[in-house]
């Protein structure tokens, strides 16, 4: 990715913050992707995002560009 700053984060695991981590994004389930502080999903969503091409747009969306998708259009116009 270039020419963004991508700000993450990881929740230190212990039982309280995972139940909290739940609770506020009312999913049953960790680890939980938040783009531009909204809740997006878990590992399953992010993979069928990334699958059908939306998580690419998403992220567009916030100015964060994949340096490999330009690496694919050089080989694909070769």
């Amino acid at each position: 990715m270039t020419g963004s700053c991508v700000n993450y984060g990881f929740v230190y695991h212990s039982r309280l913050s995972s139940t909290s981590i739940k609770d506020y994004s009312n999913w049953p389930t960790i680890p939980q992707v938040y783009l531009n502080g909204e809740f997006v999903g878990g590992c399953d969503i992010l993979l069928q995002m990334h699958q059908n091409g939306d998580l690419v747009e998403e992220l567009k969306k916030l100015g964060i560009h994949s340096t490999l998708l330009d690496e694919k259009k050089d080989q694909d116009s070769k």
